[in-house]
């Protein structure tokens, strides 16, 4: 069993919008931040040079946009904090990648690189046509 569970992802045309969900199933305790990068087509699974999209603090209240989605995207978390969202706008063909969920290393340090995330789900698939 996963720690994280991603879904929300599917086929959409440019322009489109999609919300991508993300849950902690509990088997991650503690006030981790979270976020989102995604791995595009054709590239190896080595998350190190995966694209950053984004964090979020356990409060919700920081968060950090990375340029690969800067403008076109918004990390939330729910009520419960143990689900984070990504919603993204205006989508592009280039955004066609598996998007992954993400945990922080450290409790009081939000991730902007990829090193600093050091849990993630399975991914979710979204493919945005032209």
């Amino acid at each position: 069993q996963v720690p994280l569970v991603e879904s929300g992802g599917g086929l959409v045309q440019a322009g489109d919008s999609l919300t991508l969900s993300c849950t902690n199933n509990g088997r991650i305790t503690g006030t981790f931040p979270m976020g989102w990068f995604r791995q595009p087509p054709g590239k190896e699974r080595d998350f190190i040079d995966a694209d950053f999209i984004a964090a979020i603090d356990w409060s919700g209240s920081s968060t950090y946009y990375a340029d690969s989605m800067k403008g076109r995207a918004t990390i939330s978390r729910g009520n419960a904090k143990n689900t984070v969202y990504l919603q993204m706008n205006d989508l592009k063909v280039e955004d066609t990648a598996v998007y992954y969920c993400a945990t922080g290393r450290a409790p009081n340090r939000l991730p902007t690189v990829m090193t600093d995330f050091g849990s993630w789900g399975q991914g979710t698939q979204v493919t945005v046509s032209s």
